[in-house]
């Protein structure tokens, strides 16, 4: 499993998770596609924009392996904001390689790609 060195292990000043420290000997957590509902409590809204933040200052628009990225977090951007770039691809991998797609990305949170 890669480990993105310089990633922040979460948000600061929080429990709010971003990555994880080892494999799960028990098997990869798969990432799936997480609804982000409009009555999120403030405090996931600011964990969700400082994990893109996180994202968008550390891969840019490049192609990422998902490494140690926590599947959770990840999962609420899944599909949407983060898009897979393999076909077909294995959400059960830390090989696994990601992209953020910028024009979705941009839309929910405009402040990150000023």
């Amino acid at each position: 499993m890669l480990k993105h060195r310089g990633f922040p292990g979460r948000l600061p000043g929080t429990d709010f998770q971003f990555t994880i420290r080892r494999d799960n000997k028990k098997g990869v957590t798969p990432l799936i596609s997480r609804e982000r509902f409009k009555d999120r409590r403030p405090a996931d809204r600011r964990a969700d924009e400082g994990f893109m933040r996180a994202l968008w200052e550390h891969f840019g628009d490049a192609e990422f392996e998902r490494g140690n990225l926590d599947a959770g977090r990840l999962s609420w951007f899944f599909g949407r904001e983060v898009v897979a770039v393999e076909d077909p691809f294995d959400p059960e991998s830390y090989e696994a390689l990601l992209k953020i797609d910028v024009n979705r990305a941009r839309a929910v949170y405009p402040e990150i790609f000023e």
